[in-house]
C-alpha cells in the first residue's frame, strides 16, 4: 500500500476544487485510504511554524507507506485566523475529509474543534497547548501534545536539573511572555504552578508584551534595571528575534536565558535573523529522539522532500505533525473504516510504542491527552538545537553561564 498526499489551498477550496498528487482514477481505485484534512497556518502571523509543520507532512507519506499505511492528505491553510479555520474545517468535511489534523495555534485549533465536534469527525491536535482543548468534554478530539501547565511544570523541573548539572545557582528571575493565546495560558500556568514546586529562586517580576510590537526595548530596559540571575521567556520566533536584538543592544546578559516551554528559539527564522546570537538559549520542550529508528527514517525522508531545509530546526514541528498523521493512519488500519464514530473509537484506543518524539507509548487518557510525552532541555550550540538533558537522550552538556554577546560573529 502507498501513502498519497494532496495539496489544496484556500483559493482552490473556495472554488470547489480538489487537488491530489495521485490522479482521480487512482484515488477511486484505492478505496481503503483515509482522507485527512491537515490544517496548518501556512500564511499569516504563524506562517513560519505552519510551514515547518507542512514540511514534516511532506516527509510523512514515504515513512507511512513503508509501514503499510494508506492515507490521502489534503493540505489546508488556516491563514492564522480563527474564522478561516472554522470555515475551512466545514468546507473540508463537506468535501469528504474523514479526519482533521491541526492546527499548531490553540485559538485556531479551538475553532476547528467546535466544527469537528458538531460534525462528529475526529480531530487530532498535532501541536496546541491550551488546556481548554481537552477540558471541555469534546468527544471527537485527542491531543498528542502537552498542555500549557504540563509544559511549564516539566520546564521548571528541567531548569532545576540543568542548573544542578552545570553547578549554577539562581536566586532571582524575571518571567517574560507574549500576550497571545498561548503566552497568556503559559503565564496563568506559571502563576499557579511555580509556588507548588519549591524552586530555589524567586520570580521578582512578570512582564506580558505584545508579540506584534515593533520592538521590545521598553521591556528589556525594565528587565535590565531589575538585573535578575535568570530570564524566563515564552516567545514565538518573531518576538524572540526582537527580544534578542534589544538585549544585545542594551548589553543585558543574565546568568541564563531559559524557556519553560515555548516555540521560537529553535525556528529557522530565528537562526536566520540573529545568527550566532542564537547560541546559549535553553528551551525545555518535548523533542524528537535522535536515537529512534523512526526519527531516523523521518529525517531521511525529510531531507529528500525538503533539501533546502534542516531537520534539526524543523524536527519539533515535523515530528509532532508526523505523529498525528501516524495516529490517524494506525487507527484507520485497525478500524477498517473512516466512519467518524468507528474511527474515533480506534483513535482513543491508540497504543503506539515506536514513534519519533521523546516519551513512552502514544496513548490517550479519558480527557484525550497523551500522558506519556516527555520533555528535554535543548540548548542552541553552534547554531544548532542540541539536547543537553536528560542524560539518556543528551548529546552534549549544558553551557552555563550564558555566553557573552561580545565577540560573536
Amino acid at each position: 500500500m502507498t501513502a498519497k498526499t494532496g495539496w489544496i489551498d484556500r483559493r482552490s477550496l473556495l472554488a470547489g476544487a480538489s487537488a491530489t498528487i495521485a490522479a482521480p482514477a487512482v484515488v477511486r481505485a484505492q478505496a481503503k485510504s483515509l482522507k485527512i484534512a491537515l490544517m496548518l497556518p501556512r500564511s499569516g502571523f504563524f506562517a513560519q511554524a505552519g510551514q515547518s509543520c507542512y514540511r514534516g507532512a511532506l516527509a510523512t507519506p514515504k515513512v507511512l507507506s513503508d509501514l503499510g499505511y494508506n492515507i490521502e492528505i489534503v493540505h489546508i491553510d488556516t491563514e492564522s485566523s480563527n474564522d478561516v479555520s472554522r470555515t475551512q474545517a466545514e468546507k473540508a468535511i463537506n468535501d469528504g475529509a474523514q479526519c482533521v489534523i491541526g492546527a499548531f495555534e490553540s485559538g485556531n485549533t479551538i475553532a476547528i474543534a467546535q466544527v469537528c465536534e458538531q460534525r462528529k469527525v475526529p480531530l487530532i491536535c498535532n501541536i496546541a497547548s491550551a488546556p481548554q482543548l481537552t477540558g471541555q468534554g469534546y468527544q471527537y478530539l485527542v491531543r498528542n501534545f502537552m498542555t500549557g501547565p504540563g509544559l511549564v511544570t516539566n520546564g521548571l523541573k528541567l531548569i532545576n536539573e540543568v542548573s544542578k548539572a552545570a553547578n549554577m545557582e539562581f536566586k532571582t528571575a524575571v518571567f517574560m511572555h507574549s500576550n497571545d493565546t498561548f503566552g497568556t495560558a503559559q503565564g496563568q500556568a506559571m502563576e499557579k504552578i511555580f509556588p507548588t514546586l519549591n524552586m530555589p529562586f524567586k520570580i521578582v517580576e512578570s512582564i506580558a508584551y505584545d508579540p506584534k510590537a515593533q520592538d521590545l526595548s521598553v521591556e528589556v530596559t525594565k528587565v535590565r534595571g531589575i538585573n535578575p540571575d535568570l530570564l524566563l521567556i515564552v516567545t514565538r520566533a518573531g518576538d524572540a528575534i526582537k527580544l534578542t536584538r534589544d538585549m544585545v543592544r542594551q548589553k543585558f546578559q543574565p546568568k541564563a536565558i531559559m524557556s519553560p516551554g515555548s516555540p521560537g528559539l529553535y525556528d529557522q527564522e530565528f537562526f536566520d535573523a540573529v545568527g550566532a546570537y542564537a547560541d546559549g538559549f535553553i528551551y525545555n520542550l518535548p523533542w524528537f529522539n535522535v536515537k529512534s529508528q523512526m526519527t531516523q527514517a523521518l529525517e531521511a525522508s525529510f531531507k529528500a522532500t525538503n533539501p533546502k531545509n534542516r531537520f534539526d530546526l524543523d524536527g519539533f514541528n515535523a515530528g509532532f505533525t508526523f505523529e498525528a498523521l501516524l495516529i490517524a493512519a494506525d487507527a484507520f488500519k485497525r478500524a477498517g473504516s473512516g466512519d467518524g464514530e468507528t474511527l474515533m473509537k480506534a483513535i482513543k484506543a491508540t497504543n503506539i510504542k515506536d514513534h519519533v518524539m521523546i516519551g513512552g507509548p502514544i496513548v490517550f487518557n479519558e480527557k484525550g491527552d497523551n500522558p506519556n510525552i516527555g520533555s528535554s532541555a535543548v540548548q542552541n550550540i553552534g547554531q544548532k538545537p542540541t539536547v543537553v538533558f536528560p542524560a539518556d537522550v543528551a548529546v552534549a552538556k549544558p553551557i552555563l553561564p550564558f555566553p557573552a554577546w561580545q565577540g560573536r560573529k
